[in-house]
């Protein structure tokens, strides 16, 4: 194992077995932290905390539950429990035929073409950041902060590029608050209490939620009076779109809950992956110089576009890393519909199987040196096993968006690099922390000189 100082910052695994209670206590302040260190170095990990569970790193065994099995075993009821009050119905949480009808009205939406189209907002917001860290001056920057900033500006331009309807700060705040509320595994959930037995934390939440929603829904009813102008928007696509098979459209509720799903996932994730892309970049002055020559060779002085992109493979290389090394969505979890065998070992019904990407990214049988930051590992993607690297999740339900957030993670981060060279402030290490994603507890502090 390579000494801490000399890799970027990891999460603690657990060592010894813990009982319910600290198992509570500790996912509560950082899911991972319940991720046995064995994970690292196993196929699969079994045990019971309440109720039966699995970990699964074999490759080919996550490709029979993701792909093969689909149906024998949807999103854990966790899962559904901590997301349902804010995102409904929607694509993320939907099962069976309710979700596919949903995936194909929406599949158009993110297209090669559409996702190009809505590229100029994505340099444009890359710009503004730019000129706000020229602003900070010699001041440090939490570039967890900036990104978050960016990222919502981004998707608040592409969901309602009209913006008078709809009362972005209101929304942002009602979002994370949600976030830090609702993501605290409540003990309910582990024990796996019905849905309608009311959470402590997610009362708290509720008001917030209820006028995001109702703004939301003012937004969509305005639109649909109005239609579109310019290049359509993503709302604008979500209210052509239809099911191509039974010519179903979606309601207004299921259009807010869909937007809103976009906007929680389509913000907050790609935000984590570029903060932790700069933590990276300042932790390697090396890679940072790399990337910044193959920024300013290709961008010459101006902000990235959707064409420069695929120009790009070394910063695109940095942002695999990251998703590898910090994945936003740290642990995929299911729940076993009927008796079965993976590796070898019996999984009953009910049994919650999870596939947890952040030990998935850092097992050692699937990867050399796992706890180094080596964006090279990602010059021949193919080289690579599709379910050895999982960010995006994989199967049918592989995140709809995922070119999406990858286009406007190299538009962002080559752009700042291309004109700053950022250094980490010293003693202000991020922590790793997950809650419903996972975060640089503490920020991503960094200094950026003009280059």
């Amino acid at each position: 194992m390579l000494d801490q100082a000399t890799t970027p910052v990891r999460v603690p695994l657990v060592t010894e077995p813990w009982g319910i209670l600290k198992s509570l206590q500790m996912a509560r302040r950082n899911v991972l932290s319940i991720i046995p260190d064995l994970a690292t170095r196993q196929p699969m990990v079994s045990g019971k905390t309440g109720k039966r569970w699995h970990m699964v790193m074999d490759p080919a065994t996550i490709k029979e539950i993701l792909l093969e099995k689909l149906d024998d075993y949807p999103k854990s009821v966790v899962t559904k429990n901590l997301l349902k009050p804010a995102i409904g119905e929607s694509l993320f949480i939907a099962e069976g035929a309710h979700w596919r009808w949903q995936r194909r009205a929406a599949a158009p939406v993110f297209s090669h073409r559409n996702v190009m189209n809505l590229s100029p907002i994505m340099s444009a917001a890359a710009e503004r950041a730019a000129q706000r860290v020229t602003d900070a001056g010699p001041r440090a920057v939490d570039m967890l902060e900036e990104m978050v900033t960016t990222t919502f500006e981004v998707i608040g331009d592409v969901t309602f590029s009209g913006g008078d309807t709809f009362d972005r700060d209101k929304v942002h705040g009602a979002i994370d608050d949600y976030i830090a509320e609702a993501g605290k595994i409540s003990l309910f959930d582990i024990l796996g209490f019905p849905d309608w037995i009311p959470r402590p934390g997610r009362l708290m939440s509720g008001t917030a939620l209820k006028e995001m929603k109702s703004m939301a829904d003012s937004a969509i009813e305005a639109r649909s009076v109005r239609g579109h102008e310019g290049v359509p928007d993503l709302l604008d696509l979500l209210l052509d779109g239809e099911d191509p098979e039974t010519k179903r459209r979606m309601s207004t509720a299921e259009l807010r809950d869909n937007l809103l799903t976009f906007i929680v996932a389509g913000h907050e994730t790609t935000a984590l992956t570029l903060a932790w892309s700069m933590y990276l970049v300042g932790f390697d002055q090396d890679v940072q110089d790399r990337a910044r020559a193959e920024a300013q060779l290709v961008l010459q002085g101006r902000a990235c576009t959707g064409e420069d992109v695929a120009n790009l493979p070394y910063i695109r290389m940095i942002i695999d890393e990251a998703l590898r090394m910090y994945p936003a969505a740290g642990i995929i979890s299911r729940t076993a519909q009927k008796k079965d065998t993976l590796c070898e070992r019996e999984i009953l019904p009910g049994d919650t199987v999870m596939i947890p990407i952040y030990a998935l990214g850092r097992n050692e049988l699937l990867w050399d040196d796992p706890d180094a930051f080596q964006p090279e590992r990602f010059k021949d993607r193919k080289a690579i096993n599709r379910y050895a690297y999982l960010p995006f999740g994989d199967g049918p339900r592989i995140c709809i968006g995922a070119s999406f957030a990858l286009q406007e993670a190299v538009i962002i981060l080559s752009t700042l690099l291309s004109r700053f060279r950022f250094t980490p402030v010293a003693g202000k290490q991020p922590e790793p922390v997950m809650i419903l994603t996972l975060r640089p507890n503490g920020g991503v502090w960094m200094t950026a000189e003009a280059v």
